[in-house]
């Protein structure tokens, strides 16, 4: 069964801002702290952004300053605002719960920054 959808992701030019989204079906989703996801060819998936049940966020070093994760528990959504985008973040981009025992993983959404 489909556990996420992912969009929002498209090609942009270094230094531009994109704002990706995702939604879940599952309806225990606000009582969990999740969590953005990429993986760059070649490279193992890494978490990015998480965000608690109460919306207080953390962000690795490598997009602090840049990315805002945020999330609306009524409606299941989370999204991550990426400003001032780099080459080095062109991935796949997925959420999924921040730890424990993950759910199924959506087909992620790709962002590409490209000049």
């Amino acid at each position: 069964q489909v556990q996420f959808v992912e969009s929002g992701g498209a090609l942009v030019q270094p230094g531009g801002s994109l704002r990706i989204s995702c939604t879940t079906s599952r309806s225990t989703f606000s009582i969990y702290d999740m969590g953005w996801y990429r993986q760059a060819p070649g490279k193992q998936r890494e978490l990015v952004a998480t965000v608690t049940s109460s919306s207080t966020p953390t962000y690795v070093d490598s997009v602090k300053g840049r990315f805002t994760i945020s999330r609306d528990n009524a409606k299941k959504t989370m999204s991550l605002q990426m400003n001032d985008l780099k080459p080095e973040d062109t991935a796949v981009y997925y959420c999924n719960k921040r730890a424990g025992t993950l759910w199924v993983w959506g087909q992620g959404t790709q962002v590409t920054v490209s000049s």
